[in-house]
């Protein structure tokens, strides 16, 4: 093949989170760029040389596909001058984990202030200039035509911006979450001049772009009420992993992995499980709490208001290969999302794998959520809303039943459409009718 072809094969992807990386950030294009080949498309990433990476998982740097090209430059991270002052505040602000507006230091809500109106659109935006600079030599060198940036950091959008503004390139804008409706974002404290340039620049990007991709509904119809940029749904998805066929737990255990945040805090769970330990003594002798990731202080602290702190395996970040292992081992995996109108557009990515998990799944979250609807496609477990208490007690008892006499397992449908492999086959085709 003539070196012409071989460049036009090739895509610049701009990505912050990358492996060492650890949390769900850095799934969505290390699957893709696994896959990209396999399509015909030679993928070049290009991420920070010296990220300040909130989680950490190293093991991940054995499933970056060898075919890649990866590329690197600095980065000037305000986080690190910011974890002088607290390195825990630091480091829970930057992995979305804020706290109650009443329970704020004074320094929290000063880094708050900080990160929303100096910062904008985000602490990552002093890696612009530098990155267009360099980037800019880069593709004319190496013929490339077509680069993707995926927020957030939605600053990385904004190289995006001035690659297509400078250099002509086709540029396609990835957004795992929304950007001025995500659920953090009233949380940052933002003056009017903040609120307004992250909203003058969103609808930039969004009008300047060739091609956006979202990964839910929602946030589709949302952004074509601001652009007429054609707008493609392509959600996170499942893998196929090596992990060795798990024994199911001994005890009943529910399951949540990820980080638990302070919004995410179902009140009418605990409730509904304080009401089954006190009403049924094997549902109390079998039961037990599975928690994996980061929980904020404001739900250890419903959980154990509500008698529940004797339950709790509190296992912390593990590994992504080991969170895979103890999904398949739990009895049941809990999935919650903040229960606002801003969330109903979020599908966690570990929703994709846990429905791979084969273990049925109680889902809490916003009324009209998007993730509810594919629980229901596939048949993967039941959704309730915050106020359902006597739903998720129902289900909780449906399962326990189903647990004692060895029949609790999903019976789920339609779970290939969201194999990675699938989904890039469906990026990889965008990218070649752009």
């Amino acid at each position: 093949m003539a070196d012409k072809d071989t460049n036009s094969n090739k895509v610049l992807i701009i990505t912050y989170y990358w492996p060492p990386a650890g949390g769900p950030g850095v799934q969505r294009w290390l699957k893709f760029v696994k896959y990209l080949p396999d399509f015909g498309i030679e993928p070049v990433v290009y991420v920070p040389e010296n990220p300040t990476y909130p989680l950490i998982d190293k093991g991940l740097q054995d499933e970056v596909n060898p075919q890649a090209v990866i590329i690197k430059k600095r980065i000037t991270e305000p986080y690190n001058w910011a974890s002088a002052f607290s390195k825990k505040s630091t480091k829970d602000i930057s992995s979305g984990i804020i706290p109650d507006k009443k329970k704020q230091s004074l320094l929290q809500r000063l880094m708050l202030w900080v990160r929303g109106n100096l910062f904008i659109p985000d602490a990552r935006v002093l890696w612009v200039k530098p990155s267009v600079a360099y980037l800019k030599d880069y593709i004319a060198k190496q013929g490339i035509k077509t680069v993707i940036t995926t927020g957030p950091p939605h600053s990385l959008h904004l190289i995006g911006l001035q690659l297509k503004k400078e250099k002509g390139i086709k540029w396609v804008a990835d957004f795992r979450d929304p950007w001025t409706t995500i659920g953090y974002h009233k949380e940052l404290k933002l003056g009017k001049a903040a609120a307004k340039k992250h909203k003058e620049l969103e609808h930039e990007v969004l009008n300047t772009a060739d091609h956006v991709i979202v990964t839910s509904p929602t946030t589709k119809k949302e952004f074509e009420a601001i652009t007429t940029r054609p707008v493609t749904v392509i959600t996170n998805g499942y893998d196929v992993e090596n992990i060795e066929r798990q024994t199911p737990d001994e005890k009943f255990t529910l399951a949540h992995i990820g980080s638990f945040l302070s919004e995410r805090n179902p009140l009418a769970l605990w409730q509904a499980l304080q009401e089954l330990v006190i009403e049924n003594e094997d549902f109390k002798q079998a039961f037990q709490l599975k928690l994996i990731g980061a929980v904020s202080a404001e739900v250890l602290t419903s959980i154990n208001s509500s008698g529940l702190s004797g339950f709790v395996n509190n296992m912390g970040y593990v590994s992504h290969s080991t969170a895979l292992a103890e999904q398949r081992k739990s009895q049941v995996l809990l999935l919650v999302e903040i229960d606002s109108e801003a969330t109903k557009c979020i599908i966690p990515g570990k929703l994709f794998e846990y429905m791979a998990a084969e273990r049925p799944i109680l889902a809490i979250g916003p009324n009209g959520a998007d993730f509810a609807e594919i629980m229901k496609a596939t048949n993967t477990g039941v959704f309730a809303t915050y106020t359902e208490k006597d739903r998720i007690k129902d289900t909780l008892m449906e399962y326990f039943n189903k647990y004692k006499d060895g029949k609790l397992k999903a019976n789920a449908v339609g779970l290939q459409g969201y194999s990675r492999k699938n989904l890039t086959a469906k990026l990889a085709e965008l990218l070649k009718q752009l």
